[in-house]
């Protein structure tokens, strides 16, 4: 979907947005469930429809209803609505909203990071062996893939402090933006609307987005990773020693 206007009104349609869908999640969270499997911007449910994905120069929204799903079907709190917008193919406009917990992370590109209008920074950790990682194992994958993950994760383990697994690509981000978390990365994941806000707020909060091969971030690919300034060249270090 396509919209003219400035960042700052982009700004202000994203939060509405992420504020009346979050209204629906809360309201649905508590409450007995029917599952069904996700079928209908460029989101996850128009890319699992067969819809466009082709990312333009034109501002274009690039939107998660809801990341966590299965977080949601079980009643734990690590749900979000994630609305990102590129213009140019840039990430400019990111709004993560979980509404469980009424934490509003928001960036426009060149503006700052703020979580509940605050402002927010990564941590300042410099040792890999002291970091707080998070990563996430996709369960739905055949054996070896999942065998694979499982095993780098492993290795990972005897480099860094402690590992959190929480089942939402997008608030993962937004914990490294905010400083909860030093070092995160994932592989597989569904596609551009798990990363497409939370790479603003990290940038604007002073972090790196990043391919876990340590080349530049594509929004396009299904691999991220995400650390402050400091880690960073550790991190993809210890990410290719473990593969």
């Amino acid at each position: 979907m396509t919209q003219k206007g400035s960042p700052d009104d982009f700004l202000a349609s994203a939060v509405e947005a992420a504020k009346q869908a979050g209204e629906i999640i809360r309201s649905g969270f508590y409450g007995a469930k029917q599952v069904e499997n996700k079928g209908e911007f460029i989101g996850e449910e128009t890319a699992a429809a067969g819809g466009n994905m082709e990312l333009t120069n034109e501002p274009t929204w690039i939107v998660d209803p809801i990341d966590g799903t299965f977080n949601f079907v079980h009643g734990y709190p690590f749900v979000c609505v994630s609305i990102g917008l590129t213009i140019g193919k840039i990430a400019t406009v990111g709004v993560v909203y979980n509404p469980i917990m009424d934490e509003l992370f928001t960036a426009v590109r060149g503006k700052g990071a703020f979580l509940n209008g605050k402002p927010i920074r990564v941590s300042s950790q410099d040792e890999l062996v002291k970091s707080l990682l998070a990563a996430e194992v996709i369960a739905s994958h055949e054996k070896s893939i999942v065998d694979a993950s499982t095993n780098q994760i492993n290795s990972l383990l005897f480099k860094v402090r402690s590992l959190r697994m929480s089942g939402s690509c997008a608030l993962d981000l937004c914990g490294i933006a905010c400083g909860r978390l030093d070092l995160f990365y994932l592989v597989g994941f569904g596609g551009p609307w798990d990363v497409a806000a939370g790479a603003v707020i990290i940038s604007e909060a002073g972090g790196l987005v990043f391919d876990p091969s340590g080349k530049d971030f594509d929004i396009t690919a299904q691999r991220v990773a995400a650390s402050n300034p400091l880690l960073k060249d550790a991190f993809v270090g210890a990410l290719q020693q473990s593969e």
